[in-house]
Parts: C-alpha cells; structure tokens; sequence
C-alpha cells in the first residue's frame, strides 16, 4: 500500500529515521514550513495546498519492499584514543556522549559490569523508540560503562530499560516530542538503600554517585540505542537537566505512609523502579501552613496551570512532599488516598484563564472535560484523583514540589532482579 509521511520541514530529521526504523528508507516525506501549530487557519490551509501533488504522487507509486527488522548485534570492538581528554572528542564525534565527561567503556570495564551476566550478554531486554534499538544486556552495559556506572547499578538499569519500554509508557512519544519529559526514575525497597540512592536532602540534586550514573545509564541507552539524538529525533523545544541524570529514592524512612512500590502491589522487601515520563520539578515553598487543608492550597496553587500537559491530555502528574510537609498533611490525619482527593478538587483550572484558541484545540483532545464549557466552569489537573502520584522524599525544610508529566504517558513500576 503507498504511504506517505506529512510534517513540518523542522521534522524531516525524525521523519528520515523513523522511516529507516521501520525499514522503509524510501518512504516519501512530504513538508510544509514550519509551524503548523498556533497560528490562522487560514495560513495552514495555505501551505498544506502546497503540498497536495506531492501527496498524490507519494500516494499513487508503489512503494519499496521494507526490509528485516534488525537483529542483535554484538557490540564491536573499536580503536579510540587511549587519552582520556581525547577520547572525550572522540564520544562527541561518533554521538555517544550527552556533553558532559564519559568514561572508555573498554572491554574489561563492560565484562566487569556484566559480571555473571556475562554468558548472558546477547540477551534481549527491550526494543527502544524510536529507532527500535535491541537493548542486549551488553548494550546497556556499554552505555552504563560509559555513565561510570558499577557492577551493582546495573540491575536498576536493566529494570529501569524494560520500564521504559512497556507499550502504557508511550517511550516513541517521550523521546520524539517537543515537550520537556524525560524519564524520572523512582527507586524504593531495600536495594535504595544499599546502593546509596538518595531520597534525602538535595535527591534530585548533585552529590550523588548512585542517583547520577543510574539515571545516566538509562538516559544514554535511550539516546545510543533507542536513537533519541538531540535536535534529531529528540525534538525537546527546551529539555531540562533532568535530561542528563533524573533518578530518587524514595524517602521511606520519613514518610509516614506505605511507599510507592507497596501502593502498586509489591512487598515492602522488594525493590522496585517506577519511570513516569516527567518535567522538571516546580518547586512548593510553604513555611507557615500548619494543618493539611492549608497547606493543600500551596501544593494545589503550584499544580493547577493552563500550560500543563496534565491539564488537557490527563495521565499522572507527581507531587514529591518533602518530608516535613508529609508530616503536617499526616498530622491532621490524612493519607495519600487523601491528599490525591484534596489536590484533585482543589487544583483546578478556570476556562476563562484558558485561550480560545486552546479551549478549541483541547475540546478536540478531550471533548468531555472541554467542549461546550462555560467559562466560569473549571477542570481539574488530571482526568482522576486516583491518576495523582504521591511520594516522600527530601530533606529538612518546608520545601516539596509538583512535577508535572507528559500526559499521554503512564508510569510503570518494575521489580529490580
């Protein structure tokens, strides 16, 4: 059947490689100038009339046989420069760096992370979006090397990979789209606490090897494997730092609710990770509340905002309670179920505080909660309470934070073996 591929001029770049990903190099890309998005009607129909007898001659010509799926690879072995200053130039150069320094990974470094693994090493974890990379064990090994990753993070890894890689976390949309998302790691159980995973102070911060090399194990599979290559196929308008290295614990210790992984059917001794497709952290500075219903207002005040994928594409914004704030809202008696309800009815948004043009836009997208609204009518930040993820972590100080998500994305929760 012919097929054609409709976009912008600024996507040809992901157009060129999802075409290849599906093995369909020859599969015609027909573009209009960039943006399409935000601007009259009018001006739209104007440049897709452009493009109508490229469409049709796209439509009418068989297309190409599309070749094999790729198959595993081993990974080779290459010459790079024994400097360690000239093998920074040389990962840029061949696209494996993500800017900051990398480390060889060298034979011996890779076999010494595989450990018993290492027989195991062509085994298949997942298929990454969106070039639809085989993620083996010695690929991730390979990228968690070059992350200075140990022996003992690799697990997390390895989970985190097939997180990412179920069909509800939408990977293709997280790693192409213009959004800031990236994947936020959420490490609970004992393992966190063995390995030095910090959910205390400064957790999203720096200063911690395990939180670090983790999150930028699994960021440079996404980019080396999955083929999520910045201003190519990772269309981010922005990005956040959290591109780098995004990866917690848990504060487990000082919540006074069960934990994260417990709430979705694991036992308290396993260790899991949860990836949800997340922005950056917007921080909830609220010093003087002293019971939950005050408190809430902070927290409600910071989540509710027109420019939130949550608020129209739905999915699980999270809210990150610093321990100090858990403890407040847990004192006036409330649980998570709680605090869910209370943010879902009061973080609301008022349709007069929305364009009209996005009022349109968003009642296409989700005509329940916006077509045919009356302005003085609100919605809420997400289609349910129940969508609300809530965890503890952070240190001393009356500090939590709300991180919206992508919205067409679900978290996933995997055990770490």
């Amino acid at each position: 059947m012919p097929v054609a591929v409709l976009g912008t001029d600024a996507f040809v770049s992901l157009g060129e490689a999802a075409a290849r990903a599906l093995g369909m190099p020859h599969l015609q890309l027909t573009t209009v100038p960039h943006p399409i998005g935000g601007i009259d009607p009018k001006v739209v129909r104007a440049k897709a009339e452009t493009i109508v007898d490229r469409v049709i001659a796209a439509l009418t010509r068989d297309p190409a046989t599309p070749t094999a799926a790729p198959a595993p690879e081993a990974a080779a072995v290459v010459a790079a420069p024994a400097d360690l200053d000239g093998f920074q130039d040389f990962a840029v150069a061949e696209g494996w760096s993500d800017g900051l320094p990398v480390l060889p990974p060298t034979e011996e470094r890779v076999a010494r992370l595989l450990g018993r693994l290492a027989q195991r090493r062509g085994e298949v974890v997942a298929t990454l979006a969106p070039r639809r990379g085989i993620a083996t064990l010695e690929a991730i090994a390979v990228n968690a090397a070059l992350a200075g990753a140990l022996p003992e993070h690799l697990p997390v890894i390895v989970a985190a990979i097939r997180a990412v890689a179920e069909p509800r976390f939408n990977l293709y949309a997280i790693q192409t789209t213009t959004h800031p998302c990236t994947p936020l790691l959420i490490v609970n159980g004992p393992l966190a606490g063995r390995l030095g995973i910090s959910g205390g102070a400064n957790a999203l911060g720096q200063g911690h090897r395990a939180n670090a090399v983790i999150g930028r194990g699994l960021r440079l599979c996404l980019q080396n494997v999955g083929g999520a290559r910045p201003g190519r196929e990772d269309r981010a308008t922005l990005g956040h730092a959290g591109k780098f290295s995004y990866c917690l614990a848990e504060n487990e210790a000082e919540s006074p609710w069960p934990p994260l992984h417990v709430e979705r059917g694991f036992r308290a001794d396993e260790s899991c990770v949860t990836v949800c497709g997340a922005e950056a952290p917007h921080n909830v500075n609220d010093h003087g509340s002293t019971t939950a219903e005050a408190l809430c207002l902070a927290l409600a005040g910071t989540a509710a905002t027109t420019g939130s994928n949550n608020v129209y594409l739905g999915g699980e914004p999270l809210v990150i309670l610093g321990p100090e704030h858990a403890a407040t809202l847990a004192a006036s008696g409330w649980s998570k179920a709680d605090v869910r309800r209370a943010l879902w009815e009061r973080a609301r948004v008022r349709l007069e505080r929305v364009s009209r043009e996005n009022r349109e836009r968003f009642a296409v997208i989700d005509p329940a909660r916006f077509k045919d609204r009356p302005l003085t009518d609100e919605v809420a930040l997400c289609t349910a309470a129940a969508d609300i993820m809530v965890i503890v972590a952070g240190g001393p100080g009356k500090h939590s934070a709300v991180v919206p998500t992508f919205g067409a994305t679900r978290s996933v929760t995997m055990l770490i073996e």
